[in-house]
């Protein structure tokens, strides 16, 4: 069994368009929270300026998983327009 992997994730996003972006994020997190292998998934910081996702991940296999489904499709795409810059993943 493989040790459980964390991350961050940071998301900036344009002028004007912090509060549509935390909401994506919050309908995300709604998903996400079910898939198997999600330890935590949550949002740890929110200003004008960024918006800071923590993950923590059972496995490899389950992150994987993660980041080829639905949810994060359907994030990704309804973030496309409202973001400054791409969304900058760390692994902690």
């Amino acid at each position: 069994m493989s040790a459980p992997i964390d991350l961050q994730a940071t998301f900036i996003p344009n002028e004007g368009e912090f509060f549509r972006v935390k909401l994506a994020l919050e309908i995300a997190i709604d998903d996400v929270v079910n898939e198997p292998g999600c330890i935590r998934y949550e949002l740890t910081e929110a200003s004008e300026d960024k918006l800071v996702i923590t993950e923590r991940w059972a496995s490899e296999e389950d992150l994987e998983k993660h980041s080829k489904g639905t949810a994060v499709q359907d994030l990704n795409e309804s973030l496309s327009a409202l973001l400054a810059e791409p969304v900058k993943l760390e692994r902690l």
